[in-house]
């Protein structure tokens, strides 16, 4: 029987050394990478793996921890978190940084905190944070970075849960990049807060630091990041056509710069892959077999266009396949989710697309039809 379910790809899997052609591309940023999100590939990187100040860009490892938490029901969206003296003195108002400006002895909700740290860049939330998970932000920097090490971030070091500087707060482009695939593909909902543009809360008003976003096509996060050591940074991913590409740069020397290296390295990375049409809307994709029906298989259709958008090097590489666990089960009904059209790179996804069954195909009440399709199975396969 062949039964085709989707396979978990492997997200923090090796991110390769750019191609040779990158080089006729130059970027402003003293740090730099732009990586596939599905499948891992680099496509430019410059000083990827030097170890670098990455101020509030390091906080997306915070968040990860956090998630990861939710996820295991260690932690809820409604625990309660009090803000202590320590998180509004190194993080709140008191300390001039980006705050969400909540009082000391106050009590959150994780859920708002959170939403403070993705919108609004908040160090007294993330402090906050911190201490309530492992006592004090030290121990959970600790965490933090014994995490990293599980997730084959290999030199990644964390002092704190802000990215405020320290000489031991250190990650490289590429780990970063890792890392940004590991949150988008493992936690889709959460991510959907990093495009959130507005954070308000205790009569404050705060926007997304976010430059891209509602400005950029396809952009929907990620991170900014600024300290005088660190310089301008910024952790950018968009989508076209089905394809995310995930953007590090850090070192630049204002906001502007920042903005438009990080549109530039999107830009030129986008202009690699062409749209491909693959199907129309309604047309006919394949077919799958069905077990117990009028008829042993129901032709597979595209509600939307499908496509893809590869580079002239990838079109003649890519290959298709429709998966489904299958036989499908009679009846089946017209219009129904019922398989999926996968799309392959050198052996790796990048894409799936929903398929839908194109007729209905009623159960039949034949017992020796039933028994033949049955039969048939068993010699065949799903």
């Amino acid at each position: 029987m062949r039964a085709a379910a989707a396979l978990m790809a492997a997200f923090l899997g090796l991110i390769l050394t750019a191609p040779a052609w990158a080089a006729n591309f130059e970027t402003k940023a003293k740090y730099a990478i732009l990586v596939d999100s599905r499948s891992g590939k680099t496509y430019f990187d410059k000083k990827a793996d030097e170890l670098m100040s990455p101020a509030s860009m390091s906080k997306i490892m915070t968040l990860v921890v956090v998630f990861e938490m939710l996820r295991k029901h260690v932690l809820s969206l409604d625990d309660e978190i009090e803000i202590s003296e320590n998180a509004w003195r190194k993080g709140g108002a008191a300390s001039g940084s980006s705050t969400m400006f909540a009082r000391p002895g106050t009590r959150e909700k994780l859920g708002t905190l959170i939403r403070a740290v993705v919108i609004a860049s908040a160090n007294d939330a993330a402090i906050a944070i911190a201490e309530s998970i492992a006592g004090s932000e030290e121990a959970f920097a600790a965490l933090m970075t014994k995490r990293a090490r599980e997730l084959g971030l290999k030199k990644s070091t964390f002092a704190n849960a802000t990215g405020l500087p320290d000489p031991k707060q250190k990650m490289t482009a590429r780990e970063l990049a890792q890392l940004t695939r590991y949150l988008i593909e493992v936690f889709p909902d959460y991510y959907k807060l990093f495009s959130e543009k507005v954070f308000e809360w205790g009569g404050h008003k705060q926007y997304n630091r976010d430059p891209l976003l509602g400005r950029y096509p396809g952009a929907d996060g990620v991170k900014t990041g600024h300290t005088k050591e660190s310089g301008y940074g910024m952790v950018a991913s968009a989508v076209r056509d089905g394809r995310r590409l995930i953007a590090v740069l850090n070192g630049m020397k204002s906001k502007k710069e920042r903005r438009e290296e990080t549109r530039k390295l999107l830009d030129w990375g986008f202009r690699q892959f062409q749209p491909v049409i693959l199907y129309g809307p309604g047309e006919t994709v394949g077919q799958a077999r069905v077990w117990g029906g009028e008829t042993d298989s129901v032709p597979l259709m595209a509600k939307d266009t499908i496509r893809a958008r590869l580079s002239k090097d990838e079109r003649a590489a890519a290959d298709a396949e429709i998966v489904y666990s299958g036989p499908l089960r009679a009846p089946v009904r017209r219009g129904a989710e019922v398989a999926k059209l996968r799309i392959r790179l050198d052996g790796k996804t990048i894409a799936y697309f929903p398929l839908y069954a194109a007729k209905s195909v009623p159960a039949t009440d034949n017992m020796w039809a039933r028994a033949f399709s049955t039969l048939k199975f068993w010699i065949f396969g799903g």
